[in-house]
């Protein structure tokens, strides 16, 4: 039964991915012709970003799908290709958008309209290779960094629930309180059964007869069933249309069904297939190129030699002289016999002549011409400047691999038959073809330095009266060639010391910490549905929670975990979340690491206290955190409460502490870091008023605001943290009030609330006594709410950022470019 199911699946997967290949082709078409026009009309340039960017969103999606599920391993190897490339034309994309918008939010509206799509499928998926691929390292590195923490005595588990030891006489004191206080509820509850016993024989003297009439006593009975019957009957039709509508989910809706399970059974067989496939892949890979080279290697080598000697003949009867053979640097006899015949090679060689010779006859004509007038100048200027304001696409870095990915599938797999592949192994004739190329670009190396010394050898015997004035031309060239200027390269530090040592110090220290395992999909939030109308109005929405997860995703998690991605796409090299206490900004950055497999290093001001005291110590410390987050990337360097390293004016009990120490040096950081170290600088704040704004957005690159819930986010909120801590959503419990009540309270707020309401005692009577909305209200009234004021200074505030500034000119009537060259003088 299960390789029938897994062939059927390997089907749908196969067929899905080739859908995915002819709709990512499509668009590859669809995308120069639309994007190398330049443009003026901003609404049309960014209705053609917005559509380019939710499709290669839904490819993304399938793709990752796709990769995740497929055991050939040679398809993946090419879906991961295309995967990466998709990746970093979305975030190309979006960094076009942010360009041409001046805001870090987006809305789409009209066009998931016009694309029949739901809000939820532009929600942004983390490809789950980020931690399948390296889960062995990411684990040995939890056990050794507990292992140090509790060496050190710095016990995580220690910390959540401390124990403190108490003497013997008060321990016996706090057992016999516990025990009279047990015995007295007895007793209490001993004298209430007595007095109801006293109490029903008072009420039975005082009503004297009782009620003979039978008849009367069996309609009160009737009428008491019959109400209870009809309303029971009421209730379960009311409920039957609720689940038909969609309003309500259905009963076994949060039980685990057996489908689900058989799921899971499937997928944990589908990833031990994928890893033994790609062992015998890598095993294959190194088999196969050995036969090659003992049944192909000389008869590779004989040709090489054959075409290069038939070459120079050919070189020699052409232009009377013998070539200049390429250096290794340049990539010998490769770049001339790469995909051509010897014909084709021959045919360049007369092509170049005659392009040289024209080359010579123009540069004598433009010397003939007589030179422009300022006013010509002036006028090409003006051409000129009229060209630049129109919008144009910048180069993709991306689109090249995806083209190339495509054409590999078009060659190789489209039309591919695979009947004979039924376990989806690797297919050895492709390993052949592969490493063939291998094979003979190594035996090329050899041949290249043979047939050097071969050239110079008849150079010396036929051309010897030609030789020498050429070498002395070229030693004369080797003279004049200037010395390239040497690279300051920075001192280490630490060179006598190993990244093991490093690394245990840091975390004895407390500057490498482990990170709390929450995923990104724990940070609940909903689409915004009004964004395209508030904007069309003039009125700058606030950013929903589902943008802020969106833009995580986009700027921390994914070029975090892809390397491929994070040194060709738009280089984020710090990021700060702000926003008021409770809205999540430390859950998020440990979300990043959980969900990227990063190391998590905390350079908060409170916690750098003290530690390596002055500018030498200081040093130290940055270069030991940052060479260890090199090691071991991807890394996230964390700085909470972050105004307090850029404050105005340091406050009188903080002086000790010093929280400016990182100030002068995190521009210095920044600049070191390469598109090659994947490493994050994430900054957390809650007053970033109190910061000075110029050094504070010369450090943060990209400004993220972390907004209160609004009321679909709240709604959502309260129904999956009421069920995540073992309650049970009924009728008799009004979420949709609860969420209009609780409007400026955070998401910090709603939790507190749920955990101090859902005792395991209340758990327990939830059967008898349902809950209600009045418990969390009666609860969430002793809290403060965010306030209106502290919100809009929040946006104030972000209205001063560069970002900021750009956008309220772009609104208030300024142009865009107007606003990109102001933001830039400013800068």
């Amino acid at each position: 039964m299960t390789p029938c199911l897994s062939t059927e699946e390997n089907r749908m997967y196969n067929k899905m991915w080739h859908q995915t290949q002819e709709a990512l082709g499509a668009l590859l078409d669809k995308e120069p012709q639309k994007m190398v026009e330049p443009q003026r009309n901003q609404a049309f340039i960014f209705q053609t970003l917005a559509t380019f960017y939710i499709k290669y969103v839904q490819i993304f999606r399938n793709l990752e799908n796709v990769y995740d599920q497929i055991v050939h391993p040679q398809k993946r190897i090419l879906i991961r290709k295309v995967l990466d490339g998709v990746m970093g034309r979305i975030l190309e994309l979006k960094n076009e958008m942010v360009e041409l918008e001046l805001t870090e939010f987006h809305y789409f509206d009209d066009i998931l309209q016009d694309l029949k799509l739901a809000p939820q499928q532009l929600d942004i998926p983390i490809p789950k290779y980020f931690l399948k691929e390296k889960l062995e390292v990411i684990k040995g590195r939890e056990k050794i960094l507990a292992q140090i923490l509790a060496d050190s005595g710095i016990d995580t588990s220690d910390m959540k629930y401390p124990v403190k030891s108490i003497p013997l006489d008060q321990a016996v004191k706090l057992i016999q309180i516990a025990e009279r206080a047990r015995q007295g509820r007895l007793r209490a509850l001993f004298m209430k059964q007595i007095y109801l016993q006293e109490y029903r024989a008072k009420q039975s003297k005082t009503l004297g007869k009782k009620v003979t009439d039978a008849w009367a006593a069996a309609l009160c009975i009737q009428k008491v069933w019959r109400r209870f019957h009809q309303c029971k009957k009421t209730e379960k039709l009311r409920e039957e249309e609720m689940i038909f509508l969609g309003m309500n989910p259905p009963p076994l809706f949060n039980e685990v069904s057996a489908t689900v399970i058989q799921a899971e059974k499937v997928d944990r067989l589908r990833n031990e297939v994928q890893t033994k496939h790609e062992e015998d892949y890598r095993e294959a890979l190194v088999t196969i190129k050995n036969d090659l080279k003992l049944i192909e290697g000389l008869d590779i080598k004989e040709n090489l030699q054959d075409q290069i000697r038939h070459w120079f003949i050919e070189c020699r009867n052409l232009t009377g002289t013998f070539p200049d053979y390429p250096d290794i640097e340049e990539g010998g006899s490769a770049i001339i016999f790469s995909n051509k015949t010897i014909q084709q090679v021959i045919e360049d060689i007369i092509a170049n002549q005659e392009e040289e010779e024209k080359n010579e006859k123009k540069k004598k004509e433009k010397e003939k011409q007589p030179k422009k007038t300022k006013k010509q100048k002036k006028g090409t200027k003006g051409k000129n400047k009229e060209e630049d304001e129109k919008w144009k696409m910048s180069p993709s870095l991306f689109l090249p691999a995806m083209k190339e990915g495509c054409n590999a599938y078009k060659e190789i797999w489209m039309n591919k038959d695979e009947s004979w592949n039924f376990s989806q192994d690797f297919d050895p004739e492709l390993i052949k073809e592969e490493k063939r190329k291998e094979l003979e670009s190594e035996i090329r190396v050899q041949v290249d330095e043979l047939m050097r010394q071969e050239l110079k050898n008849l150079k010396l015997a036929v051309d010897r009266e030609r030789e020498h004035p050429a070498k002395a031309g070229k030693k004369k060239k080797k003279k004049g060639k200037k010395k390239e200027k040497k690279t300051k390269k920075d001192k280490d530090l630490t060179a006598d010391r190993t990244i093991e040592s490093l690394y245990k110090e840091l975390v004895e220290e407390g500057l490498l910490i482990q990170a709390l395992k929450v995923n990104l999909s724990d940070y609940i939030g909903e689409y915004s549905y009004l964004g395209t109308t508030l904007r069309q109005v003039s009125i700058e929405p606030m950013p929903s929670l589902l943008d802020v997860r969106q833009l995580i995703t986009l700027y921390g998690i994914w070029p975090l975990g892809s390397a491929a991605v994070h040194e060709k796409a738009p280089l984020v090299k710090s990021l700060l979340l702000a926003g008021p206490s409770g809205v999540g900004k430390k859950m998020l950055v440990h979300a990043i690491c959980t969900e990227t497999g990063a190391n998590l290093f905390n350079l908060s001001s409170s916690n750098i206290a003290g530690k390596y005291p002055g500018k030498n110590g200081l040093q130290m410390m940055l270069h030991a955190v940052f060479k260890v987050a090199r090691q071991l990337q991807p890394s996230v360097v964390w700085i909470e409460d972050t105004e307090k390293t850029f404050y105005k004016k340091v406050p009188n009990a903080e002086k000790t502490n010093e929280p400016k120490r990182l100030k002068r040096h995190l521009p210095q950081i920044l600049k070191l870091l390469k598109p090659d170290d994947r490493i994050l600088i994430v900054g957390t704040t809650r007053r970033p008023f109190d910061a000075e704004l110029q050094s504070f957005c010369k450090v943060y690159q990209k400004i993220i605001l972390v907004p209160r819930p609004d009321y679909a986010s709240r709604y959502v909120l309260w129904k999956q943290i009421i069920e995540r801590n073992g309650g049970v959503l009924t009728s008799a419990l009004n979420v949709s009030c609860l969420a209009k009540v609780t409007d400026g309270f955070t998401q910090g707020h709603i939790v507190k609330v749920v955990k101090a309401v859902l005792t395991d005692q209340r758990i327990r009577r939830q059967i008898h006594k349902p809950l209600t909305a009045v418990e969390f209200i009666t609860t969430i009234t002793s809290m403060n709410p965010v306030y209106k004021e502290e919100e809009e200074s929040f946006k104030n505030w972000y209205a001063k950022t560069p970002l900021g500034k750009k956008r309220a000119l772009a609104i208030t009537g300024g142009s865009t470019e107007k606003a990109k060259d102001k933001g830039k003088r400013k800068e």
